[in-house]
């Protein structure tokens, strides 16, 4: 019974294969989701928050709710937005999706 499992193992008294070598496969897969998935995720993360950081009075911007608007007022965390003449709501600076336009002194400038 002994020589039977020393057969099936191929003869070496070690586990076979190689450290790096059946570690190989998952590098070059973790390697592939970063490339793909993570580090373009990162990136779009890092533009947003240099948009939501870019906000100034008179944007026009759209919410992730689908609002757009015009900003009116702004403190740390909340933007007051006019949707319509008179209609001011008050969105969440992270619920941003983008802004939509600037006015024209701040695009030149």
């Amino acid at each position: 019974m002994i020589n039977l499992a020393y057969a099936m193992t191929g003869g070496s008294g070690g586990a076979g294969g190689g450290g790096l070598g059946a570690f190989l496969p998952l590098i070059i897969i973790f390697a592939i989701f970063y490339f793909l998935l993570i580090r373009p995720q990162q990136r779009k993360a890092k533009q947003h928050k240099q948009v939501l950081a870019d906000l100034r009075k008179g944007d026009k911007v759209v919410s992730s709710g689908g609002l757009h608007g015009l900003i009116t007022g702004m403190s740390d965390d909340v933007l007051t937005v006019e949707i319509s003449p008179k209609v001011r709501v008050k969105i969440s600076r992270g619920s941003i999706a983008g802004v939509v336009g600037r006015p024209e002194a701040q695009v030149k400038g």
